[in-house]
């Protein structure tokens, strides 16, 4: 075996071990390339040039095996979608893009494989492992003083990032695999969607609902129920007659559709989608040449094979039946790919459950049975029956590229876009991703409950799917599976308000979720913050584009963001953008909550989104009184937060005016970035900036400093400045 060393940066190395397969994730070039030679057994000790205490990396016949020294005060962040703290120190995970419905704590791995960890502490650097397949990442699970990687592969490409702070180290990282997917502006409103609306009726219902009852809402999903028969890129005309002109109707108030997309294509010879792909071979294949198949949604199914650059052209073209009917977003789903069972799988599940027939059984051959059935779903065996083809005419094993399936299909739409209109943005994400992903479109961290829990993983999350480069992402909203109480759905539109994907989600069999199936009250709380949702909209998207332009994080964690001893433990507080940080209530029945402030914050307690509650705290530990009503927005010192009236839609938004509040403790700047929202202008430079600018002069009196850039809606500006004394001052100002 061979390997060698490049060089992106001074901070920036990759051991490249075999010949890995080119995964697509890292778009950058090295700036040179050192060989190595033959043999594997890197060994760098303690004081030696390494960016940590010591680490072997070594061969064996399962795969390579990397082994990091861990300090005992070291901390490890990242791992994108998974389960856990935001500190993962301890735990055991898997790469495995699984369609895992529970997600119970020690679940090893979710729908996302993203193998990018930081390591904090005595030891200061951050790892990339480039390879699709599985691989076990025991971060101090069996030897707590031992991070240890298990890949199944000898051909693997290893990054490691020692830039001194961990901002860089992501930066590093992201500059490697390029800047993310833009979603258009209105994607940033609220949406609601369940697992089913069943007909145009009880969409019609529900936009009523919205709008009757004032609460803004951008788009309502259509999940698999809008199909003829579960199949792809069809419609029942029976349940959704006139699409094209209902879609129309919608539009003009303010309401997108977004149909739902599933890997599966129906194995049914009527099916056009089926034969056409059927004829020209475009589907997964044994390894004798047969037509892979398995059972989804619409019974056995066969499954693109993503990974030939004409599959992907004839899938993405694909779109355009329900684009030329005016839809302009997607969620593509079951895309790991999910798999009820295989005729192979069943045929043997039934042949056991023949031979226990007419048997007393004993316990052993009982829980053996049940078993069978039990696991008939995601086989191994049967992702292992898998086999691609590459561009090259050569041929793979899914099992090698499994965590790319997902992400091949969401590459596949992108491209289909691009072709179908170049200029214009669609809404486009998914559910199962990998590192590379990001470039194509979002992703929803997947099919949660209706747990406390699940909000508590909402947030440790977000920062891990964004050092990955997934920052239009987002959970569903109250908890898929289960049934949402009216206190958790509230407590979770509170952190949920901050999250680039703001959707409602609701699985069949569970109660109705949408904010005006629940008391008026609670209604009353929801309609207030998700006003202020749309309130916040320039800030979050602004924060958004300047971090997928600058490579940077919107949610990070505090203990990355401050040396203070007292910071490194915080796990239930992130800071959002450059100027807020967000202190949900993730318990229920609490009237409050404990936050730690590393630093003199100003506090907006919102109950009314159109009211400032200011205060300002000073840094430590605080009891916080939050009732039911109330969400915590917290400003950081010299911070600007811009704001906008709210709206039923976000592009009824009156842009004329704008608002900002400023916490001033000696000067504070605010860079608020605005473009056309729908296309991708903002890429030949067509973007404008208001750069704001609040100060005090030597005399100690506040002084405004407004600069406008290019093209902007702002023509009236309000300024509402809290200084370091709580004294409040308002401004009025013309945008020139």
């Amino acid at each position: 075996m061979t390997f060698s060393i490049q060089r992106f940066s001074a901070s920036v190395t990759a051991f490249v071990f075999g010949q890995p397969f080119s995964t697509g994730a890292v778009i950058a070039e090295p700036q040179f390339v050192q060989e190595k030679g033959s043999g594997l057994g890197i060994q760098q000790e303690a004081g030696s040039s390494a960016p940590c205490q010591y680490v072997s990396i070594t061969e064996a016949d399962d795969g390579i095996h990397i082994r990091y020294a861990l300090a005992e005060g070291d901390a490890i962040y990242g791992l994108g979608q998974n389960m856990g703290k935001l500190n993962k120190r301890g735990q055991l995970f898997k790469t495995w893009c699984s369609d895992e419905f529970r997600h119970l704590p020690d679940k090893a791995s979710l729908y996302g494989a993203h193998p990018f960890l930081m390591i904090k502490g005595e030891n200061n650097f951050a790892l990339f492992i480039d390879y699709p397949g599985e691989m076990t990442l025991d971060l101090g699970f069996f030897d707590t003083h031992q991070l240890s990687v298990h890949i199944l592969t000898h051909n693997v490409r290893i990054f490691e990032f020692t830039a001194a702070s961990a901002r860089q180290q992501v930066r590093d990282f992201r500059s490697l695999i390029g800047q993310p997917y833009i979603p258009p502006r209105w994607a940033f409103g609220y949406q609601q969607c369940r697992w089913s609306y069943h007909d145009k009726n009880a969409v019609d219902e529900v936009v009523e609902k919205f709008r009757h009852l004032d609460i803004p809402c951008d788009s309502v999903y259509l999940d698999i129920d809008y199909m003829e028969e579960f199949k792809d890129f069809t419609l029942d005309q029976h349940r959704f007659p006139d699409f094209s002109n209902w879609v129309a109707e919608l539009r003009l108030q303010g309401i997108r559709l977004i149909p739902i997309i599933d890997a599966g294509v129906k194995v049914a010879e009527s099916y056009s989608v089926y034969q056409e792909g059927c004829e020209k071979g475009y589907f997964c294949k044994t390894e004798t040449g047969e037509e892979f198949q398995a059972a989804v949604w619409p019974g056995l199914c066969a499954f693109p094979d993503f990974f030939q650059p004409e599959v992907r052209q004839w899938w993405g073209k694909k779109y355009q039946f329900l684009t030329d009917q005016g839809i302009d977003g997607f969620w593509n789903d079951m895309n790991e790919p999910a798999l009820f069972y295989s005729p192979q799988g069943l045929e043997q599940a039934i042949a056991h459950a023949e031979q226990c027939k007419d048997r007393n059984i004993g316990v052993h051959e009982f829980f053996a049975l049940k078993g069978a059935f039990d696991n008939l779903s995601n086989r191994r065996e049967d992702y292992q029956a898998i086999w691609h083809q590459l561009e090259d005419g050569s041929r793979i094993n899914h099992e090698q590229v499994h965590n790319l399936y997902g992400q091949k299909m969401t590459q596949a739409a992108a491209e289909g876009f691009k072709q179908l209109d170049r200029d214009k943005r669609f809404l486009m994400f998914s559910r199962a991703s990998a590192v590379g992903g990001h470039r194509y479109g979002g992703i929803w961290l997947g099919d949660n409950h209706s747990w406390w829990e699940h909000l508590k993983l909402n947030v440790t999350m977000m920062p891990g799917v964004n050092m990955c480069g997934y920052l239009y992402s987002g959970a569903d909203v109250g908890g898929f599976a289960g049934n949402a109480t009216s206190e958790l759905l509230c407590r979770w539109i509170q952190f949920a308000v901050f999250t680039p994907l703001l959707r409602n989600h609701a699985c069949m069999g569970t109660r109705n979720q949408e904010p005006y199936a629940f008391d008026e009250r609670a209604l009353n709380i929801m309609r207030q913050h998700i006003k202020l949702r749309y309130r916040l909209i320039p800030y979050l998207y602004s924060e958004f584009m300047l971090a997928a332009q600058n490579n940077e994080s919107l949610f990070w964690p505090l203990p990355l963001e401050y040396a203070d001893p007292a910071a490194q433990n915080v796990e239930d507080q992130l800071l959002v953008g450059r100027s807020l940080m967000c202190a949900p209530v993730l318990e229920s029945n609490a009237s409050g909550r404990y936050v730690y402030l590393p630093e003199n914050m100003l506090l907006w307690k919102v109950r009314q989104h159109d009211e400032f509650d200011l205060k300002i705290m000073s840094q430590g530990h605080h009891h916080l009184p939050l009732e039911l009503a109330d969400m915590a927005v917290f400003l950081r010192p010299d911070s600007v937060l811009p704001l906008v009236d709210s709206a039923h839609h976000v592009e009824a938004q009156d842009l004329s005016s704008l608002e900002c509040l400023v916490y001033l403790h000696s000067s504070a700047e605010y860079l608020l970035y605005h473009d056309d929202g729908v296309t991708h202008n903002w890429q030949q430079g067509k973007q404008a900036s208001l750069k704001i600018k609040v100060f005090y002069d030597a005399e100690k009196e506040i002084q405004l400093d407004v600069k406008a850039e290019g093209d902007l809606p702002y023509q009236q500006l309000k300024l509402t400045i809290v200084d370091q004394f709580e004294q409040a001052v308002v401004h009025h100002i013309s945008i020139d």
